[in-house]
C-alpha cells in the first residue's frame, strides 16, 4: 500500500512557475514508475509525465514537453513536477499516481497501469 500527498498547486500567472511535489509512505518508493495526470474542469485526466524507479527514465505529454520536468529523489520518498512558462490551458487538477507494472525502465503513460493515486492538488493559471 502506498499513500500519496501532493502539494504545490496555487495560483500563477501566465508565464509563470510552479513546482509540485508528492510525497509517498512505504519503504518500497523506489521499485514504482511515478507519474503525474492532470483533469480539468469538464475533460477526462490526461497523462502529464513519468518517470522510471531509478530516475534515469521519462516521459511527457507533447502539450508540457520543453516546459516541465519530472524527477524524483528516492531517498525523500518524493517525486516532483517543475512546470514552467505556465499556460491558461494548464490550469488542472494535479495528481501524482503510482505503477508497479512494467519493467525497472518503465514510464507508464496510461491511467489503467496506476494503482496508487494521491488526491490532487489545484494549479490555476491567469491569463
Amino acid at each position: 500500500q502506498v499513500q500519496l500527498v501532493e502539494s504545490g498547486g496555487g495560483l500563477v500567472q501566465a508565464g509563470g512557475s510552479l513546482r509540485l511535489s508528492c510525497a509517498a509512505s512505504g519503504r518500497t518508493f523506489s521499485t514504482y514508475a511515478m507519474g503525474w495526470f492532470r483533469q480539468a474542469p469538464g475533460k477526462e485526466r490526461e497523462f502529464v509525465a513519468a518517470i522510471s524507479q531509478s530516475g534515469r527514465y521519462t516521459s511527457y505529454a507533447d502539450p508540457v514537453k520543453g516546459r516541465f520536468t519530472i524527477s524524483r529523489d528516492n531517498a525523500k520518498n518524493t517525486v516532483y513536477l517543475e512546470m514552467n512558462s505556465l499556460k491558461p490551458e494548464d490550469t488542472a487538477d494535479y495528481y501524482c499516481a503510482a505503477s508497479s507494472q512494467g519493467t525497472v525502465w518503465a514510464t507508464p503513460t496510461h491511467r489503467y497501469e496506476y494503482m496508487y493515486w494521491g488526491q490532487g492538488t489545484q494549479v490555476t493559471v491567469s491569463s
